[in-house]
């Protein structure tokens, strides 16, 4: 029998109304037209005060560390970050330095950023990828990027940004290849 993927996105703004968050949910949106999936959203925003009051992992409350576990056990992760002085947030580096560290070997890694312009752009490359590549992470080879133009209230609107989206999670599916056995979870190597 054949179970959906668990797919766990975590976003790393910390503002109540995310572009960042709006960027992802699409995105979950275009993976399910091509996966069998159930995804579980992490948002920074609303675990942003106890996760940095904790310098390590024992020093979590209980609903941190559940979210912790999520991240550590799906199947696909959907890194999505705002660009914040050239890079992705401290909190958003922090929950990362918390997880375990083999825990995300091998697993793929869909990557997502927002940010006031074009010329953040490349925060993917050159932040993101290293952080997961780190990891020893499977990043997915294409990430996707998204300005303010490109949304208006909760959607993306830009024909380019959802055509960008259409095509990362039409790749991301040729290499989660569907569903996972239910007998054995879904490493990639």
């Amino acid at each position: 029998m054949l179970v959906p993927l668990q797919v766990v996105a975590v976003i790393g703004s910390t503002s109540p109304f995310s572009r960042t968050l709006v960027l992802a949910r699409a995105m979950l949106d275009a993976l399910s037209c091509h996966l069998p999936l159930e995804s579980h959203v992490v948002e920074l925003t609303r675990i942003a005060r106890p996760l940095g009051q904790s310098i390590i992992r024992s020093e979590l409350p209980l609903e941190v560390e559940k979210e912790l576990q999520r991240i550590e056990s799906a199947d696909l992760v959907l890194a999505a970050a705002p660009v914040y002085r050239g890079s992705y947030p401290g909190l958003f580096k922090h929950l990362f330095d918390l997880i375990d560290t083999d825990a995300l070997v091998n697993v793929p890694v869909l990557l997502a950023a927002t940010g006031g312009s074009e010329r953040h752009a490349l925060v993917i490359e050159h932040q993101l990828r290293p952080l997961f590549g780190f990891m020893q992470a499977l990043t997915l080879p294409i990430g996707v990027y998204g300005t303010p133009p490109d949304f208006e209230g909760e959607r993306v609107t830009d024909p380019l940004l959802l055509e960008r989206i259409a095509v990362a999670a039409e790749r991301a599916a040729a290499v989660l290849g569907g569903s996972k056995p239910a007998t054995n979870k879904r490493r990639l190597a």
